[in-house]
């Protein structure tokens, strides 16, 4: 196939706003949509990770230094 009707091609794909259209070439592309993980996520998950951020914020958090000396004295390594 020519480059010129590739580039048409793409040229009125991203022109149109016809969902129909649009969702069938996404389905002759094989295209999913993507998920964004957030919304995958459960409730717990999300509540948890809300949790450590506020903390993170607050400066209430352990440094990888810190535990890592930590461990250090702790098992002699």
């Amino acid at each position: 196939m020519d480059i010129a009707i590739k580039y048409k091609i793409i040229s009125e794909i991203i022109k149109s706003n016809d969902e129909r259209v649009l969702n069938e070439v996404k389905s002759l592309l094989n295209i999913e949509d993507e998920v964004d993980f957030w919304q995958e996520l459960s409730a717990d998950d999300k509540k948890a990770i809300n949790e450590g951020l506020e903390q993170l914020e607050k400066g209430q958090f352990v440094s990888h230094e810190s535990v890592r000396d930590e461990i250090r004295r702790k098992f002699n390594f």
